[in-house]
Parts: C-alpha cells; structure tokens; sequence
C-alpha cells in the first residue's frame, strides 16, 4: 500500500492515497463475484478504480491447481489512476495454488489471508510445496493472517437448514467480509445485492448475508489485522458516474451511435470468448432497435451484418481473432462494395486457439493487412474500459461518412477489466444522422462524394436507384463488372485514397509531458494505463519524456511525423512482438525501440519504467 497520508491514529487506522487487493482461488471459489462485489462497493464509496479479472480458459479447470487459479485484483485510489496495479498489497489465497501463483506479485510486507482449510496434504501436492508454506519460513516477509474460513461459514451456517455443499459456496463472502472490514468498506450495497439476486432463494441471501457479517465481525472482535486502513473518494470530475466494464460500455457506444444516426443496429455474431458478452448485451436492447442474430458460423455472422448495411442498417460483427481470419474474405466484400461495416475484435493471446482468457494485441497486422489484394480498412482501438464507448462511436461515424467496413480493436483486458464512466451528456454525442439517396435524377452507384469519396447509399426497393452489386470489381462511376486493367488500378487508388482522407476528420495527437526531449512513448490499446504510469514515474524523476497514445491505427493522425521529430528515441510498448513498430518504421523510416511482452498479462509500470532507464543511460 502506498505511503500513509496521514499518521497512525490511536484507533490503528490510517489513511491510504490508494491499495491493491487480490482474490485467487478455483474457479468454483466465486473470486469473480467477490472481486466484482469490492469493486462496486468501492465505486459507491467514490473511490477511482481499476480491475483485472484473470481466469482459467477451462470451464472446469482441475481443483486445487495452477492452471485452475481464478484471481481478480483491483486498485482502489482517491486520484485518477490507469491500471489495476503492479503488485497486490493484500492477496486472499482460498487454496495453496492461488498462494503459489500470486504471492511473487505481493509487495513487502504485504498482508495474505490464507484460507487454512485447504492447506491439506492433497492440495499442497497439487500446487508443488513438499511443506505447508504457512509452516516453514518462506512467508516471513509477509503480514499472514490464517483463517479457517470454510470451518467457520459452516459454524456460522450450521442452523441455515442449508447441506454442506451451499454452506461451503458461501466462504468467499466470510473472506470479503474481512476485507471490508479491512478497508472500511460498507456491507449495505452487498447485503441489497444479495437480497435482490437471491429474491427467490431468501435462505441463500440470508446465508450469505450472515456469512459476510461474521466475516467482518470477526475482524472486529478478534482484533486479526494491527490496524484498520481507509482509501477516501477520489477528486474526479463532476458528473454521474458507473462503475463500467470493456465489453458493456463498447456495447452502450454501439447503440448510442444507432440511436444518434437514426439507423437499426444489427449485430451478426458467433458466439467468441472474450467478446461473446457484447452479443448477450445486445440482445437485451430489442426496444432500442437492436436486432441481435447469432449465426451458425463467423462467415454467416459477418455476411449478415454486410446484408444488413445493404439494406440501410447499422450493420456490426463482433469476434476475436480467430474469427477475424474466417471474417476476411466478407470484410473484403465490404470493401469492394463500399458498404458501412463495424467489425469488433476483442483480442486475445494467439495463435489458432491459443490463450481464450488471457489479454493480447497481436491483431493489429491482421487488421491491417488479413486480406487477399489491396484492401485498406480504417482501424480504431479503444484504450481502457471507459474509452470502448467513445472508440465505438467513432468506428461507426468513420463507417457511415466513408461508406467502408471499420476494424474496431479492443482486447480481453480492456473487455473484461472494468473502472469509473462519466455518462456522456446526450446533447455532446455526434451527430451521425444519415441521409440515404432517394432521388433518381443523375444517380449512379459509384459517384463519389467530392470531400470524403463516398459513394451514395441507396437501400434497395427505392425506386430508380436499382444497382448491381457484389465482390467483383467495379465499374468507375457505373458500378459496372469492369474487367479492365486501367480502371481496375483506378479503383484500387481510390478506395485507398478515401480511407486516406478520414485523416482530415480525425484531430491531431496530443503529447501528454513534455512536449519535446529525450524520450518519445507511443501507446495504442490497453497499454495507455501503464505507460501514463510509468511516464508520472520518469517525469518526476526529472526525465524529458512525452506520451502519445493513438486511437487512429488507419489512417494515422495528421501531425504524427512531426511529433516523432521532436525526441531523440522514441518507445513502443506492445503486447505483442512490436507490430505498431513495424508499421511505424515503414510509413516514417524512423529509427524506433520496440518493447514486446507476449505472456497474455498486460504491462506494468515498472517494466516500462525500466526500459525507459536503460534507454537513458545509453
């Protein structure tokens, strides 16, 4: 936990300007909900937030095991912050192998509540300890607080009428109840979450409600932790606030940009982890306007968003990256007919199946270039939870403006990770509105618009504007099957140039620090966190170090060869093997330092930080 912000009082509380908690245990241990439980409670409380949800890809990951550990970890804080944290100050281990695989993360001195009951001969040789870790001295730089927490639920619950089966589901509130007690947490918001889940199952509220009482009330009356700490609300700016998550706020931008362009959302999509949630969202918002169709493959599902633009809707499929790869043949249909298409990648580790549950931005190059013959497409990415909402408003405007399919690129930790929304006010929201072709006088299907060279959008059965379509090339200005090499190369430059020109319509970067100086950052994605973090860090170090972070991937903003102009080095963290990197190098023959991390976790701080050190030294 970071430096008090003010002395130990005589009641052995103190003040934090901020704190990391983590939940690990099996994924039958509920460490999803409990973590989501902390989380909201804390945005109640007003606190700034940031949460990493990290799960196994197995639906029934072996017990007791590493690879079975499901931890959520969050940073709660009383200023801005970006991420979910470095390293846990507090870790709640339900079994040894949570212990095992979390406990390099926590800081010195850093408190473990360790559910002793699962310390047994069985588990501990499942997670790899000859001897119990809570006996031997391989914790004694650690604040280890043991508790027999299926023991004492049971005790708690002995009366509930409840079998032994429910009384043990209900542990991982008796440890949340800890640390809210901990942390000064209210119970309030949880017990009426419970009692609204649980409305009818009353005896499974009730249990649960007792058991996170006792949780707190043991801390309370046997005195467990030295003392008690208290995160105060964060100064953030004035307005309603949620707590949102990647996936929900993503969504919410879809149907907003529908609602303000006047057009139907429909959503074509097979079901993908980690975007499979933005479908079940969807599907929620039929009075809205939404049509949700979930298709027997990711062929038919993008086909039909494609179908959909055809006939004047807003047409949008969402996927991960092996969906993406079935997608390309159809996202080339759509640059060939020119129609307005939002295709959503929620990114995760690769290649084929490769790592479902785990974070990665290695799509970008398939973004870019995952087609046969010269298919440019406008490419967004949204940078943190929050900014999913924004990012997919603007996919959507560059589709309708420019009559072309958008590649929107998220990725599983901002899909599923989750922090404090401002809700937009609706009257700043873009104007989007739509103005399809009606009129038959002078129409041809590929006229081109004189500022963005869009062609026209005629839905079919208006009368007049019946035209030919489909992925062979086409005619200039007629829209005609053309198999005419001179017009072909015609129509190769002017599609490119069209998703040139969205670059007039997109604002210029802004560097974050120093505006010039040593060391230039480049961020796109869900590294915006940790590289602001880090460059906090080596300004106040007294380094000259500036941050940009890109939203536009295709094109790029207007101003972006002169910000490069202006450091001396210039860093690109990635979760991948340097993609950004490689395309940067080749639009603005730079020399530029790449700085890979492909382990399905996002960065920290700190590693950033250092490779910025290293780069300073030389």
């Amino acid at each position: 936990m970071s430096a008090p912000a003010a002395e130990e009082s005589k009641n052995h509380s103190e003040r934090l300007v901020e704190a990391v908690v983590r939940f690990a245990g099996d994924s039958g241990d509920g460490m999803q909900l409990t973590g989501g439980q902390f989380t909201s409670t804390s945005a109640l409380v007003g606190n700034d937030l940031a949460t990493l949800p990290d799960f196994p890809a197995e639906i029934r990951a072996p017990a007791g095991t590493l690879p079975g550990v499901s931890a959520y970890q969050v940073r709660i804080a009383n200023y801005d912050i970006h991420t979910p944290g470095d390293a846990p100050d507090v870790l709640v281990a339900m079994n040894p192998a949570a212990l095992k695989k979390s406990i390099g993360d926590l800081k010195p001195n850093g408190i473990v509540i360790a559910n002793t009951d699962e310390f047994h001969k069985g588990n501990l040789k499942k997670a790899g300890y000859e001897v119990s870790p809570l006996e031997d001295d391989s914790l004694a730089g650690f604040r280890v607080v043991q508790a027999e927490l299926g023991k004492m639920t049971r005790e708690v619950l002995k009366d509930s009428g409840l079998d032994s089966k429910a009384q043990s589901r209900c542990k991982n509130f008796l440890a949340l109840g800890m640390v809210y007690w901990l942390f000064s947490r209210p119970l309030e918001p949880t017990i009426q979450w419970l009692e609204e889940k649980f409305a009818k199952k009353p005896e499974l509220a009730a249990a649960n409600v007792a058991v996170l009482r006792a949780g707190f009330n043991y801390c309370d009356t046997i005195e467990v932790f030295q003392t008690r700490y208290e995160v105060e609300p964060a100064k953030l700016p004035a307005g309603t606030y949620r707590n949102v998550m990647g996936n929900v706020a993503l969504g919410l931008g879809l149907v907003a940009a529908s609602r303000r362009s006047g057009l139907p959302l429909f959503l074509g999509s097979y079901p993908i982890t980690p975007a499979s949630d933005i479908l079940h969202q969807l599907s929620g918002y039929k009075n809205y306007g939404v049509v949700t169709v979930q298709a027997e493959d990711e062929i038919a599902a993008v086909s039909a968003a494609i179908g959909a633009s055809f006939g004047g809707a807003l047409g949008v499929t969402t996927t991960s990256g092996p969906g993406l790869a079935l997608k390309s043949e159809a996202i080339g249909l759509a640059v060939m007919t020119e129609l307005p298409l939002v295709v959503v990648n929620i990114q995760r580790g690769g290649p084929s199946t490769g790592l479902p549950t785990k974070t990665e931005q290695a799509d970008l190059l398939q973004a870019m270039f995952g087609r046969n013959g010269e298919s440019p497409v406008p490419i967004v990415s949204c940078s943190s939870p929050a900014d999913a909402f924004d990012a997919a408003m603007e996919a959507c405007r560059i589709a309708i403006r420019y009559m072309t399919p958008v590649i929107l690129l998220s990725d599983g930790y901002i899909a599923n990770g989750s922090e404090p929304w401002r809700l937009p006010d609706l009257a700043s929201l873009p104007d989007l509105r739509v103005e399809f072709r009606t009129d038959p006088e002078g129409f041809q299907p590929y006229m081109r618009d004189p500022e963005t060279l869009a062609r026209p959008w005629a839905i079919p059965g208006t009368a007049g504007l019946e035209h030919r379509i489909g992925g062979l090339e086409k005619e200039d200005v007629t829209g005609n099957v053309s198999y005419d090499p001179v017009n072909h190369e015609k129509m190769i430059h002017l599609r490119a140039e069209k998703v040139e020109r969205i670059a007039r319509t997109i604002p210029d970067v802004v560097i974050d620090g120093d505006q010039e100086g040593q060391i230039l950052l480049i961020g796109w994605g869900s590294t915006q966190g940790a590289i602001t973090g880090a460059v906090r860090l080596a300004r106040e170090e007294g380094h000259k170090v500036g941050y940009i972070h890109l939203r536009h991937l295709n094109p790029f903003p207007p101003n972006l060869a002169d910000v490069l102009s202006r450091f001396e080095k210039v860093l690109i963290p990635e979760i991948n093997m340097g993609q950004l990197a490689l395309i940067l190098r080749a639009k603005f023959v730079r020399d530029l330092v790449s700085l890979p991390k492909v382990q399905g976790k996002p960065f920290y701080r700190r590693e950033i930080l250092a490779k910025m050190h290293e780069l300073l030294e030389a």
